[in-house]
């Protein structure tokens, strides 16, 4: 009976262990990475968001659970603050956000920059435009988003050497940890989870004009 009881209980342990074990496993979709932008297969409007997690400025983990929003979400992916059509959209992008916020609609922007760069390698005009917007900038460095969503691609060594060549500080970035870069793209998901809307654009200088995307957030917090 004794060694019963040591059997279950050690089981017990173990199961629990394995558990605590899994939990802190990165999350990453079962995605094969693409060759190039144009090869990705993103996830579309119609299909239920993935879950991941990022970091903050503060290298603190976020983790975004489709199954707990407590809100609706537009997700803004961009490249990282190195990236000149990326500053130019989260300029323009001002003119909206605080708008789409009081619509009771999550705006996070996602970045393959690592978290301390997230706000300071932005260009200083791009800095001046968003300041006290409280703009919510995570870092997806580890491509856990960009896999998720099916948005990764592998770069080729011409990105970073035009990146040594510009001085652009990758260190640590998606860029430098696996060779990944996230093609640009805007996901709306609704309180449920799902994906109500999505703008995935292999040429980078396409982005999703402010109106538009100001209409996304009204129509799905209808």
């Amino acid at each position: 009976m004794i060694k019963n009881f040591v059997v279950s209980t050690f089981s017990s342990v173990l199961l629990l262990s394995l558990i605590c074990s899994l939990s802190v496993q990165p999350i990453r979709a079962d995605v094969p990475i693409a060759a190039s932008a144009e090869q990705t297969q993103p996830l579309r409007t119609g299909q239920r968001a993935p879950n991941f997690a990022v970091r903050d400025v503060s290298n603190s983990e976020f983790a975004f659970d489709p199954n707990a929003l407590e809100r609706p979400a537009l997700i803004i992916t961009f490249r990282g603050g190195w990236c000149p059509y990326c500053n130019m959209h989260l300029s323009e992008l001002r003119t909206v956000v605080p708008e789409i916020a009081a619509l009771g609609v999550d705006v996070l922007f996602l970045s393959g920059d690592r978290p301390e760069l997230l706000y300071a390698s932005l260009a200083q005009d791009t800095q001046e435009d968003i300041a006290g917007l409280d703009y919510q900038i995570y870092s997806d460095a580890e491509s856990q988003a960009a896999i998720a969503f099916g948005t990764a691609f592998r770069v080729g060594d011409g990105m970073t050497e035009w990146m040594e060549e510009k001085g652009r500080d990758y260190a640590d970035s998606s860029i430098d940890r696996d060779g990944i870069l996230a093609v640009p793209a805007v996901y709306a998901i609704d309180q449920s989870g799902m994906i109500r809307f999505d703008f995935v654009e292999a040429n980078y200088k396409v982005r999703l004009p402010a109106d538009e995307l100001l209409a996304v957030a009204r129509e799905i917090v209808q």
